[in-house]
C-alpha cells in the first residue's frame, strides 16, 4: 500500500530554491507557482510571493534566505513597561500611541494593548463649549445654584411657580434641519444623506419671551437688532397689562421672580423700576450660563423646531410665521 505523502516537509527554503532555479531556466512566475501547487498543494506559497522572489532572482540576487531587518525589542506586560507608559499620559493626554512608542522604545501594537487593556482608557474627542469658565466664574455657579437648591426645599413648588424667565433667541431666515429631521432609509450599499451647510444672512428677526411654568406671557420682537432697554421695558409692562387673565392675574398674589441673562438691557434703570414698582424680585444669573436659564433648553428648541428646513424670503414672512 502506498503511504500519503507529507507535504508539510517541504519548506519555504525549498520552495525558494525551486523558484531559483526555475528561474534561471526562463520559467515564469505563474509556470513555477503551478508547479509548485502540483507538489505542495496547501503549504505552496502565494503566486505574489513567487513573483517577488522570481524578481529578485532576476536582477542577480543569490541568496534564498529572508534579508536580516531590525525589530522592536521583545518586551513584556511588566508593571514597569505600564507605569512608563501610564507616566508619559499624564504629561501629556493628547499623546498617540505611535509617539509614545517612540519615546519608551516599544512597539506601537505593545503600547495600544498597554493603554486599552491594561489602563482601561480610550481617546475622546474635547466637547465644544461656549465659554472656559474662570475658577470665580464657577465658584459664582456653585454660589448661586446653592442659593436656588435653599429656596426650593424651604418653598417646594412655589418657588418655581412664582418664577418668570425672560429671554432672547434669534429667528433667521433659514434654520438648518436637526439631524434626527435629515435621517433617511437607506440599504446598506445606497450612499448616504448629506447637507450643506449655508452661510447666515442678515435677514433675522430677535424674539424676546417671557413666560413662566403655564406658559408664554408675553413677547415682542425685533427686526436686526439685539435686545435694548427700551425693548425689554415694553415687554416687562406688557406683564402688568392684562391681570383680568387667569394666567396672570396668579401672577400678582405672589411676590414674582424675575430670571433672566445678564445682560445691560436688564440693568437699566427703566426695567428696574418697572420690577420695583409691583415688587417684582430678581434672581442671580451667573455668568456664561445658558444651561441654567429654563428658555435655553425647554422653550426656544421647541419653539425653532417648525422652522428647521423652511426659507423665507423677507422679514415678514419670519415674523408672520414665528407669531
Amino acid at each position: 500500500m502506498e503511504e500519503e505523502t507529507d507535504w508539510s516537509q517541504i519548506s519555504r527554503s525549498d520552495q525558494r530554491s525551486y523558484i531559483k532555479i526555475e528561474t534561471l531556466r526562463g520559467k515564469s512566475p505563474n509556470e513555477i507557482h503551478n508547479a509548485l501547487h502540483e507538489v505542495c498543494r496547501d503549504s505552496v506559497v502565494d503566486c505574489s510571493m513567487v513573483s517577488q522572489w522570481a524578481s529578485c532572482f532576476h536582477e542577480g540576487r543569490v541568496s534564498i534566505q529572508d534579508d536580516p531587518r531590525s525589530r522592536w525589542p521583545v518586551t513584556a506586560m511588566d508593571n514597569t513597561s505600564v507605569v512608563i507608559v501610564s507616566t508619559l499620559l499624564e504629561e501629556d493626554q493628547c499623546k498617540s500611541c505611535e509617539e509614545i512608542a517612540h519615546e519608551a522604545n516599544m512597539s506601537t501594537a505593545f503600547v495600544f494593548r498597554i493603554v486599552t487593556q491594561t489602563l482601561q482608557k480610550r481617546k475622546v474627542a474635547a466637547k465644544c463649549v461656549p465659554h472656559q469658565l474662570s475658577e470665580e466664574q464657577k465658584a459664582a455657579r456653585k454660589r448661586v445654584t446653592e442659593e436656588m437648591l435653599r429656596h426650593y426645599e424651604a418653598e417646594g413648588e412655589q418657588f418655581l411657580n412664582r418664577i418668570v424667565a425672560i429671554d432672547e433667541t434669534w429667528i433667521r431666515d433659514y434654520e438648518p434641519q436637526l439631524k434626527s429631521q435629515t435621517c433617511q432609509w437607506k440599504r446598506a450599499t445606497s450612499p448616504g444623506p448629506k447637507k450643506c451647510h449655508r452661510q447666515q444672512s442678515k435677514v433675522k428677526l430677535m424674539m424676546i419671551i417671557a413666560y413662566d411654568k403655564n406658559g408664554v406671557i408675553a413677547t415682542d420682537s425685533a427686526s436686526g437688532v439685539r435686545c435694548n432697554s427700551s425693548i425689554l421695558q415694553k415687554v416687562s409692562a406688557r406683564c402688568f397689562a392684562s391681570k383680568d387673565s387667569p394666567k396672570k392675574s396668579a401672577m400678582f398674589t405672589v411676590s414674582v421672580l424675575i430670571l433672566h441673562t445678564i445682560m445691560r438691557p436688564h440693568a437699566s434703570g427703566a426695567v428696574s423700576e418697572i420690577l420695583e414698582k409691583y415688587g417684582w424680585q430678581v434672581l442671580p444669573h451667573p455668568l456664561y450660563s445658558p444651561d441654567m436659564s429654563p428658555p435655553d433648553f425647554n422653550l426656544f428648541p421647541k419653539l425653532k423646531k417648525p422652522l428647521h428646513g423652511k426659507r423665507f424670503r423677507s422679514i415678514e414672512e419670519v415674523s408672520d410665521e414665528v407669531t
